[in-house]
């Protein structure tokens, strides 16, 4: 049975009212890529591919989802939930006869032909550039859940996570041997873990309520608090306490009556879970806050974090909802995906969520087009602090300025070291580099130009600045030259393996590696000089690992998914440096082979970058 729509408006409309909540149902996910990334290029050049639309645990791990176990790992060692709720609730419901609860039913259930099914899950369809549904072809569903499970992430490659992001959200098949809902419930909390909570509660609200299964309920709470969003656990919150005793969907016996404006229903659920010990200390606490935002509460409370040694996704989500300030030490308890939650959190200012929008734009979640912009609304609110007013102006200036030489200089604001350039200020400045005429510049400029601009996929763009490869000398034209070999939609530079061994001088071998492997991997070098330069800088590009062999046999099958799963997992980690080239071979070489040729290029440009 559904959450009545009176209780699910009041609940909405409330927090709506008092914590500036996100609308709990979402569109399409935000695309990461400038329009016509990946399409057929104009000229005599072959046609390419479609492009996608972009795109620990916060301690709490949802475990195998059995029914003898929480769904979620409890906040504390609690007793066992009062189940006497629902026991009156299904009292009162075997009192009624067949034809009242068929009624009933009929006021909250969606009719047979506007109900999903679970043989086809995900938000992004081929039109809106989503992969095919067999994009996962005949694999076992729980080999994929497994590597799901068991990938480390963020993902080291920026590029790499929006590949996966666009695999796990594309409206695919159900694989053989694993339930829909289970299915969805793996792709949504990888998604949290890749810093996606947005693009995670898309996931979980691909499936129909009643049609949840106890892995899904276990991710949904996860989902939810990641969102920062406590009121979309209310329509959930019956079902999951038929299969979970986890203390988060105990408490929302009493949140979300308070949320409907129940406050005597609510403030007794909250007496007992405070007389059981269901939730204790800054748990309660919070959920107590959260009671007392709803109508005619009469609660008053302060939240103190003495004491407190980490962080769980409850005290993240509960917090952030409440607009509550978490101190920076607990966020040194999580991992990076946790301020990319915090990056999209509606109820915080544009001050508090930065350091989270810097981050989720490192990882890929928000895109250069989204970074500018919220540091121009930034700007726009007046509020930001000195740093942030700099850089501000500097993007101005790169965007308007009056040369050429304005604009560059305005970028170094953002880049930082110009031999080494921080990397969030090559995606933050990507379309302005990209707006500028070919000009003359310095070697190391026109690099970093060219790398900016493949931060965002304006690859079409980069290539025009081929035509300055002759003007330039000195440090930066051996970089400018690898980033046009390897992220050009076409050969627009000489490449052959003489100019490859003079890169490696330049650069260092490692640097040099990589690129070795990703000329390999996009077939720009012939097979025997790519086998012979990576033998004589140390490493093979035979498959000589069952990751190598998975990954290359999927791409032989033309698997976009189980390749773009793959990926991901032989590039876990968060150091270009630990990347072995050989890894980065098999990626680019099983992206160019399936036709994703144009994400292939991007990563492979992205190595050259940050290696």
């Amino acid at each position: 049975m559904r959450w009545p729509r009176a209780n699910a408006k009041w609940a909405l409309g409330s927090f709506a009212l008092a914590l500036t909540l996100p609308v709990v149902a979402q569109q399409a996910p935000e695309s990461l890529l400038p329009p016509g990334f990946g399409d057929a290029p104009e000229a005599p050049a072959a046609p390419r591919p479609a492009q996608p639309a972009q795109g620990a645990p916060v301690v709490i791990r949802p475990p195998a989802a059995t029914p003898s176990t929480p769904m979620v790992q409890p906040l504390n060692p609690a007793t066992p939930p009062d189940l006497s709720l629902i026991q009156a609730q299904n009292a009162a419901e075997d009192a009624l006869t067949p034809e009242e609860i068929a009624a009933q039913k009929a006021k909250y259930d969606l009719p047979e032909t506007a109900r999903r099914s679970l043989d086809r899950i995900g938000p992004l369809t081929p039109q809106t550039r989503g992969f095919e549904p067999d994009a996962f072809g005949g694999e076992s569903g729980k080999y994929l859940a497994a590597l799901m499970k068991q990938t480390h992430a963020p993902i080291v490659s920026r590029w790499a996570s929006i590949l996966l992001r666009r695999a796990l959200l594309s409206t695919v098949d159900t694989p053989r041997d694993i339930d829909g809902a289970d299915w969805a419930a793996e792709r949504a909390w990888l998604l949290l873990r890749m810093g996606e909570a947005d693009n995670a509660r898309l996931m979980v609200q691909s499936v129909d309520a009643d049609r949840y299964s106890p892995r899904l309920y276990a991710v949904a709470m996860e989902t939810y608090l990641a969102a920062a969003d406590p009121a979309g656990l209310c329509p959930l919150s019956a079902g999951a306490l038929r299969f979970s005793k986890a203390p988060g969907w105990d408490m929302t016996r009493a949140i979300c009556p308070a949320l409907s404006g129940d406050q005597g229903t609510s403030s007794g659920a909250l007496n007992q879970a405070q007389r059981k010990g269901v939730v204790r200390g800054i748990d309660y606490r919070l959920a107590e806050k959260i009671v007392g935002t709803g109508f005619n509460a009469r609660r008053s409370v302060k939240i103190e974090w003495d004491g407190v040694d980490r962080l769980t996704a409850w005290r993240f989500g509960l917090a952030t909802a409440l607009n509550v300030e978490i101190p920076d030490t607990l966020y040194g308890t999580v991992g990076p995906h946790v301020r990319a939650w915090e990056a999209r959190a509606p109820a915080l200012s544009a001050v508090k969520r930065r350091p989270g929008v810097d981050i989720a734009a490192r990882l890929g979640v928000l895109s250069s087009a989204a970074l500018v912009g919220f540091y121009g609304q930034m700007g726009t609110d007046g509020d930001a602090p000195a740093d942030a007013a700099d850089r501000i102006d500097s993007l101005r200036t790169a965007f308007s300025g009056a040369t050429v030489g304005d604009r560059i200089g305005a970028m170094h604001n953002w880049w930082g070291d110009n031999g080494k350039p921080d990397y969030l200020g090559l995606i933050a400045t990507a379309r302005a580099a990209a707006a500028l005429p070919v000009a003359q510049a310095d070697a190391q400029d026109a690099a970093n130009l060219v790398g900016s601009m493949l931060t965002a996929g304006y690859d079409r763009n980069a290539a025009r600045w081929a035509r300055a490869l002759g003007q330039l000398d000195g440090a930066g034209a051996s970089q400018f030259w690898a980033l046009l070999a390897v992220g050009a939609p076409s050969a627009v530079v000489e490449i052959n393996s003489s100019r490859v061994s003079g890169y490696v001088g330049d650069v260092g071998a490692d640097k040099g590696r990589m690129l070795i492997a990703a000329l390999a991997g996009l077939s720009r070098l012939p097979a025997q000089d790519a086998a012979t330069l990576a033998q004589d800088n140390g490493f093979a590009l035979s498959a000589n690992s069952r990751w190598a062999r998975a990954i290359g046999a999927a791409a032989q099958r033309g698997e976009k998914g189980t390749v773009a799963l793959l990926a991901a997992v032989g590039m876990q980690g968060n150091d270009w440096s630990r990347l072995p080239a050989g890894h980065l071979y098999h990626v680019v070489a099983a992206l160019h082979r399936v036709g994703l040729d144009p994400e292939a290029r991007m990563i492979a440009a992205e190595a050259i970058s940050r290696a």
